[in-house]
């Protein structure tokens, strides 16, 4: 789940482990705040009602508590049942710092797909002079697109790996760094479950080599 702003355009998309789009909104004004925007987006309605169809809550492996099924966001997302966000708070505790790594692991889907689209439709990675309605359906356009090659399995696409990560992005997505949202009235279910998660990553959830780039991991948010 992500914002990229192209041109003065704000475009907003959520998509699955498996490179495609569920959603995408585009068109509002570049000048509009992040947060805001989100808030007012039929989208966050339907989300506070429980009503986008997301399935019930399951029961991770080796761990009794059913948990929801969530979308990965940034500090440009408020923190909500169905939506976890980084802990923010500076000083925080180890496993608090592995939540955080393993949720940018996971956020890497998102940013690989704008690599992918913008590397595939070259039009996406220069100023396009149009008006604001012909930009959003090309757009669109782009994201069907990109949605029906990745269903028919192009032996052509590119999916990015973990060593290329760094070098694809930088030249592909250009995405921007997002403000933190100003939406602060988390609730305290939505903090419990995160919660739940950061133990369960720590825990029976654990992978061998979280712990072998938590240094690297620190050593990167101090540069941050």
């Amino acid at each position: 789940m992500n914002y990229k702003k192209h041109f003065s355009i704000i475009w907003m998309a959520i998509v699955n482990a498996n490179y495609e789009f569920l959603m995408v909104h585009v068109g509002t004004n570049g000048r509009a705040s992040d947060a805001g925007l989100f808030s007012e987006l039929e989208f966050f309605e339907r989300l506070k009602k429980k009503d986008l169809g997301i399935p019930e809550a399951e029961q991770l492996p080796g761990y009794d508590p059913k948990m929801p099924y969530v979308l990965v966001a940034d500090d440009a997302f408020p923190l909500m049942e169905n939506i976890m966000k980084p802990y923010s708070h500076t000083t925080m505790k180890e496993e608090e710092i592995i939540f955080n790594y393993r949720l940018s692991r996971a956020r890497r889907i998102v940013e690989n797909v704008f690599g992918i689209l913008t590397s595939r439709f070259r039009i996406l990675l220069r100023t396009i002079n149009l008006s604001p309605e012909k930009v959003t359906t090309i757009v669109l356009t782009c994201c069907y697109l990109h949605n029906y090659l990745r269903q028919m399995r192009d032996t052509q696409m590119h999916i990015v790996t973990e060593a290329s990560i760094g070098q694809t992005i930088s030249e592909s997505a250009n995405l921007d760094e997002l403000a933190p949202t100003i939406i602060r009235n988390s609730s305290n279910a939505a903090k419990e479950i995160r919660d739940k998660f950061c133990h369960y990553f720590y825990t029976v959830g654990a992978v061998p080599w979280q712990n072998k780039m938590l240094g690297k991991y620190i050593a990167k948010m101090c540069f941050i």
